[in-house]
């Protein structure tokens, strides 16, 4: 554009110079080298204040040119400014954000076998080296801390209460209560003659032994005939520990005395040295099952990882509701991370154009707008010419002589 440009001007030029030669031969002729000496004067005009733009017009260091070079301190804080004001306040954020939808391009990308391939593959490729850098000891600390953390936070009264209320409604608790009165049954008939000696020892020496002997078979019977009758869901001892779970229930919920000493149960536990060195085992056995050669597993990891990928991809697909739910908390993350770093990021927009040599500077500013500057030339040119044209036909017809 810059050749088109200054071509132009060398037309009027040449148009100029050879109508000079001929306007007294053919008097409409001062019309054309009205044109072509007022389209000469427009070119040089607008070439000077096109050049002016970005560099000194042949070299001179004339007062106000070069004017983006000399002003780039002022250009980078009105770029950093503009894209803090007009780009990353939360409204256009949200706006923007709205017509986001994140979930539906993740579910498309990742229903792409190619795309689940070559991810799982990368995944699996990591998985060894993140193993490998793991700072285990770091680690065990921080999950002791985690642990103890988690439980000191969690209030021990109400989760006792709806573990309790779980397992009893599942009736787990009723399982375990048949189950303890077979093994008390199995128990029972097996140590039958120790149970009979010992009530046997307790008697007076004065009792003949066959009285003993019928006692402890009396014993024997009631308890056998005690713990069938348990069996019973409807057994009024049965009835009676039901009702006492679910007061129990009720008061770890209710109860500020109980939840207080379940709070003080709690944080002795959280304080005997068997709670961390359990934690520290726990570890432990999770240390010792970590593969010491994690590559040897990839070629495993990978079409697992490639199946979770494709799975998660439909699930997506097929799930609305999750899409949105997705969508929602991915525009919230991004609005609660850009917003209140805002001016953060006009900072540096402000700092990269200011570490920009001025020559870098001028050429992308050049690269994004010349060719409209070449225009302007071009336009320059013509309007020019066509002035100087309307200049000198009303200076012919207007002014005497």
């Amino acid at each position: 554009m810059r050749i088109v440009a200054t071509l132009l001007l060398v037309a009027m030029t040449a148009l100029f110079v050879a109508t000079s030669f001929y306007v007294g031969a053919f008097p409409w002729l001062a019309y054309v080298r009205a044109f072509a000496e007022a389209g000469m004067v427009g070119a040089c005009a607008d070439w000077f204040a096109v050049v002016a733009l970005f560099r000194h017009p042949l070299g001179i260091p004339i007062p106000h040119t070069a004017i983006v070079p000399n002003n780039q301190a002022r250009i980078a804080g009105a770029m950093g400014r503009f894209a803090t004001n007009n780009f990353l306040t939360p409204k256009v954020l949200s706006r923007r954000l709205a017509t986001v939808d994140a979930a539906r391009w993740a579910a498309d990308w990742l229903a792409n076998p190619d795309n689940a391939r070559r991810l799982a593959h990368a995944i699996a490729g990591a998985i060894p080296e993140i193993v490998r850098a793991l700072p285990r000891q770091q680690i065990a600390d921080v999950v002791g801390k985690a642990a103890w953390r988690g439980i000191e936070a969690v209030p021990a009264a109400p989760v006792a209460a709806n573990l309790l209320a779980i397992v009893w409604a599942q009736g787990q608790t009723q399982k375990l209560i048949e189950r303890t009165i077979e093994l008390l049954e199995a128990s029972l008939q097996q140590h039958q003659p120790f149970i009979r000696q010992k009530i046997e020892a307790s008697s007076s020496r004065w009792i003949p032994r066959w009285v003993d002997g019928v006692v402890a078979d009396r014993v024997m019977n009631s308890l056998s005939t005690t713990l069938g009758e348990m069996r019973d869901p409807g057994h009024p001892w049965r009835i009676e520990l039901k009702e006492g779970i679910e007061k129990l229930i009720v008061r770890l919920n209710s109860d500020p005395e109980l939840r207080a000493k379940a709070e003080a149960m709690k944080a002795e536990w959280i304080a005997n040295p068997l709670f961390h060195e359990q934690v520290d085992a726990l570890w432990g056995e999770i240390e010792r099952r970590l593969p010491s050669d994690p590559a040897a597993y990839s070629e495993r990891i990978e079409p697992v990882v490639q199946q979770a990928l494709a799975g998660a991809g439909r699930w997506l697909q097929e799930d609305p509701e999750l899409k949105e739910r997705i969508n929602r908390w991915m525009r919230y993350l991004l609005r609660r991370t850009i917003t209140p770093r805002r001016a953060e990021i006009g900072a540096f927009v402000t700092q990269v154009v200011e570490n920009w040599d001025a020559s870098t500077l001028v050429n992308r500013m050049e690269l994004q707008v010349g060719k409209d500057l070449q225009y302007i030339r071009i336009n320059g040119t013509i309007v020019g010419g066509l002035v100087g044209v309307i200049i000198y036909t009303a200076s012919k017809f207007l002014l005497p002589g």
